[in-house]
């Protein structure tokens, strides 16, 4: 569901009746595309500007994440933007509608009279928008219109997001790092740090009765190719029951955990359990090791697509293609098939309860958030992702696992993407969904490269 302010504007002269015609039926279009409307009469040119005032007033009435500026036929320009700007931070969808052939003859209002008269001036005023215009005798391009309202819908929620985040630079690692400022003041979003011990101090209070409880949902759930330790088992429903504490109590929409320096390092505890616990029972987005740009990528892209947007890092480069995987979990909405698990460790590390379930194929979206400074950029690429060939990670016990992965075939050369790439983690979505992590990007002033 999109909220959006509409507001149909044409010209003083333009007989009344089509003017109404036009907005009806892109106000109809719109809620048929799962719009809920804020709207404002139509407003004309009058000598006194008392339509343009009403307008303002009406719209005024109820909030809303965008503002469609629909323009039937030609309109002077200042009647517009005196609506406008009392919505200025709104981003907006110039949009222009179209003439219709009638006999053979094309009967127009001017439509995109009155849209290129605005676009330059509004541009150069600071509107943030999207300038749509529709062909004579042709569908409307409200695909378009949709793909601005998913951006503005997220931007606006990306400013009332946080990320919950365990302890600070796990492994000592550069580029999951970040600037809290610049970051707050370019998306909105805000990064709250918490102690490990906090939580440590929490899972002392968990009743028994409870983890039992999550226990057996869990071996009831999914599929173990192994017996597990039931202690490991009972730590790791226990420390997600303490997180699942404190991100209800902190509204936190993603999280990001000390990983190898902090639980396993200090806890003896792969977190592996507890993100898959938070990502399918509470539908939050997870990524490890203190990665707050990976966290805060996958808030814009889940805000932007409606997915889970789950983490994978690279582990080669191929002539063609890529793999990527993730040597702990994957969370249920990506699996095909099977949840299963599998007990077992890497190296000097206690037992975890490791992801190996298939992950789903098809059309991919790569996507990562880095930063330079106060400059913001936004990598991308589409490929087809599909089922990898047997591998393993060198360092697990055997017999080494085949790890949740995908090989994806690149929709660019493996090099163009290879020589701007951002980190080790980036986040999936299934789809092409450049489109709208564009418009995100461009209503943030955030390059995409």
């Amino acid at each position: 569901m999109y909220k959006a302010g509409f507001v149909g504007f044409g010209e003083v002269n333009t007989p009344r009746d089509a003017i109404e015609k036009k907005s009806r039926e892109a106000k109809q279009l719109l809620a048929e595309n799962g719009f809920e409307l804020v709207t404002a009469g139509t407003v004309t040119d009058d000598a006194k500007g008392v339509e343009a005032q009403r307008a303002i007033t009406e719209l005024k009435k109820d909030g809303f994440d965008l503002l469609i500026v629909c323009i039937t036929g030609w309109i002077p320009s200042h009647t517009v933007i005196r609506v406008i700007s009392e919505f200025k931070e709104k981003p907006m969808v110039l949009w222009g509608l179209a003439g219709d052939s009638k006999g053979g003859r094309l009967a127009t209002t001017a439509g995109q009279a009155g849209t290129t008269a605005l676009r330059k001036p509004m541009e150069d005023m600071g509107y943030h928008f999207k300038y749509v215009y529709d062909f004579p005798d042709s569908e409307p391009k409200i695909d378009e219109v949709i793909t601005f309202a998913k951006a503005a819908v997220a931007v606006a929620k990306l400013r009332n997001s946080k990320v919950g985040m365990m302890g600070c630079r796990d492994m000592k690692l550069y580029g999951t790092m970040f600037d809290l400022i610049s970051l707050k003041l370019k998306t909105g979003i805000e990064i709250e740090f918490f102690e490990m011990l906090e939580i440590v101090q929490k899972m002392t209070n968990i009743p028994e009765d409870e983890v039992a409880g999550f226990v057996k949902k869990v071996r009831k759930e999914w599929e173990f190719l192994k017996e597990p330790g039931l202690d490991s088992l009972m730590l790791g429903v226990r420390a997600y029951l303490a997180l699942k504490w404190k991100i209800e109590e902190s509204s936190y929409d993603a999280i990001s955990l000390i990983d190898v320096d902090g639980m396993k390092k200090l806890l003896n505890l792969p977190p592996s359990i507890v993100f898959m616990l938070i990502a399918n029972e509470m539908k939050k987005y997870t990524i490890p090791e203190n990665d707050a740009l990976g966290a805060v990528t996958q808030l814009i892209s889940g805000y932007a697509t409606g997915q889970i947007s789950a983490y994978m890092e690279f582990y080669e480069f191929m002539r063609d293609r890529v793999l990527i995987g993730v040597p702990d979990y994957v969370p249920g909405e990506v699996v095909d098939g099977l949840f299963k698990v599998l007990p077992t460790s890497f190296g000097k590390l206690g037992e975890g309860i490791v992801n190996v379930s298939k992950v789903k194929t098809g059309k991919v979206t790569l996507a990562r958030l880095g930063y330079s400074g106060n400059d913001y950029t936004m990598h991308m690429v589409t490929g087809t992702a599909v089922e990898p060939g047997s591998w393993n990670e060198v360092g697990w016990e055997p017999p080494a696992p085949q790890l949740p992965g995908l090989e994806v075939i690149l929709d660019i050369p493996v090099d163009d993407f290879a020589q701007k790439v951002m980190s080790q983690h980036y986040i999936v979505t299934y789809g092409d969904n450049t489109g709208v992590l564009r418009e995100i990007c461009k209503l943030m002033k955030i390059e995409v490269i």
